[in-house]
């Protein structure tokens, strides 16, 4: 049965350059003494993903595109699949620190994927012996898939899959659902038969998609008009600029249980409250040292899952199974204009209550219904001119994703997950993105940016940890749950970077924000 790409999923190939390459990113990093006789090989990783293929549709199938994208591609059967094309591994060269391991994983994640094969790949970083808080031994995987095969919540659903809940190999999904059979690639004829019939049938389609939507339109324009508009409103930043293809990544972890504590002090608050009022202290932080701080506050873009209320939807249910891309997107004021962390979680706090009664996400919401109307060669020009360094829309300034995992233990051919972290595509004039994927109890910060955007971005995941830090040490106010409007003219002061998270030096315990747990 032929299955072509939505258009949603589609977008992310045709918006692919040399700079911006739209794949996303696992870092998985394992103990292997928890494994039979306490090492793990490299081959027998390999045997271990090669038992769980049939677990996913996403790793045998690979794209079929058409003559100048005259409609969207299909996804067929990979007739020449070899599990050993898609695996590599290397040692982490000396001195075999935190950030000898940052630089190997902002490396691979800069490489463009071969998009002649399946769209996954793997690369297993051995030599993880000076990390301050990870087992001698231990070793990462970085398991990359491109955005047309997947979103968040479906790659998490995938990694899963390919996981174990014990060390003796016990599936963390027993039953994984069937993967249906995608047959033959279309001939030439056959593709321009459907490209015609959807060209024919778009404007119709476009037209009754849009006479549905038209009330949310004039709600949400009413409401940009009475607001002035989100974009009038975003500050120019060093992250509006076109991004280059040398990434940079960092990363930091906290406990959930130090989350839900803050939460407490703000009520009303959620988890990804929490994670956008830190970002946003860290951003004041950062920015204030480098005399960059804008009067008006940043603003994020939020993904927001559309598999949320489907059963089994989560990280490991039956909703997320299915590869591809469901998701929306919401614009977010992280608050780098208030100084006290309370009254910034509070302030978050109202807006994402009164986004999630769908007033900020309409129009991300309208455009993915009216995108899969849009015949694929007109989309595919459009994606291109408006993610160029010319067109790039600049309407916010940063990404944070917020994608829950396991919150148990997870093993790989014996070997114990530790930590995880993730990164994801960056886009001109949005050179920063913040993933925070839980697992096991903690929430990771993950920092991708662009090397001549961050070049200190080992000095983020300081304001980071000093940020957090603010909101665990803040003492409640009732008049921080009941505000969002205050704006304190305080200034803003730059960490001191904290010894404890300097990688690979001292012997002091780590603290509770501390990448090395």
């Amino acid at each position: 049965m032929l299955k072509q790409l939505s258009a949603q999923d589609a977008q992310f190939l045709y918006t692919q350059t040399a700079n911006n390459l739209t794949h996303i990113m696992g870092v998985y990093i394992y103990d292997p003494s928890t494994a039979p006789g306490g090492f793990v090989r490299f081959k027998d990783i390999i045997a271990h993903v090669e038992s769980r293929v049939h677990t996913s549709p996403l790793f045998r199938r690979r794209l079929h595109r058409l003559p100048f994208d005259v409609d969207h591609p299909y996804w067929v059967e990979d007739e020449h699949f070899d599990i050993e094309a898609h695996m590599s591994h290397a040692r982490l060269p000396e001195p075999g620190d935190w950030r000898q391991f940052c630089i190997a994983v902002a490396r691979w994640f800069s490489k463009p994927m071969d998009m002649n094969r399946p769209l996954w790949d793997i690369y297993i970083i051995e030599g993880l012996d000076r990390i301050e808080g990870i087992p001698p031994g231990s070793f990462a995987m970085l398991h990359r898939v491109h955005h047309a095969a997947v979103d968040g919540a479906s790659g998490a659903h995938a990694f899963i899959a390919m996981s174990d809940i014990d060390a003796a190999g016990t599936p963390a999904i027993a039953e994984p659902p069937p993967v249906e059979s995608l047959g033959r690639a279309p001939s030439s004829a056959e593709s321009v038969t459907r490209a015609w019939s959807a060209s024919l049938q778009s404007p119709v389609k476009f037209m009754n998609a849009l006479m549905k939507v038209s009330p949310a339109v004039i709600a949400s324009a009413r409401k940009s008009i009475a607001e002035g508009g989100m974009a009038a409103g975003v500050p120019e930043t060093r992250f509006n600029v076109p991004v280059g293809p040398h990434k940079m990544f960092d990363g930091t972890t906290v406990a959930l249980a130090d989350v839900a504590e803050i939460r407490r002090k703000v009520p009303g608050a959620t988890v990804n409250d929490v994670v956008i009022a830190t970002v946003g202290g860290a951003l004041r932080k950062y920015l204030a040292k480098h005399k960059e701080l804008p009067k008006e506050s940043l603003v994020a873009v939020a993904p927001i899952n559309l598999r949320g209320k489907e059963k089994g939807a989560g990280p490991g249910g039956k909703g997320a199974s299915t590869p591809g891309n469901q998701v929306s997107a919401m614009s977010v004021p992280v608050r780098t204009d208030i100084a006290d962390p309370l009254e910034r979680l509070a302030a978050i706090r109202d807006y994402t209550v009164e986004a999630k009664e769908a007033k900020a996400g309409v129009s991300a919401r309208l455009m993915t219904d009216l995108s899969q109307h849009i015949p694929g060669a007109t989309m595919a020009a459009v994606a291109r001119i408006l993610t160029s360094e010319r067109f790039a829309v600049r309407g916010t300034n940063l990404f944070i994703s917020n994608v829950p995992g396991a919150q148990v233990p997870l093993y790989l051919a014996g070997a114990r997950l530790v930590q995880q972290f993730g990164a994801a595509p960056l886009a001109n004039n949005m050179g920063l993105f913040v993933a925070t994927p839980s697992y096991n109890g903690r929430i990771a910060f993950s920092l991708i940016s662009e090397r001549a955007i961050m070049p200190d971005i080992a000095f983020f995941r300081t304001c980071i940890d000093a940020s957090f830090a603010d909101l665990m040490k803040a003492a409640p106010k009732v008049e921080a749950a009941k505000t969002s409007k205050a704006k304190p003219k305080a200034k803003a002061e730059a960490p001191k970077p904290a010894k404890t998270m300097t990688p690979g030096k001292g012997k002091k315990k780590p603290s509770s924000s501390s990448p090395r747990t």
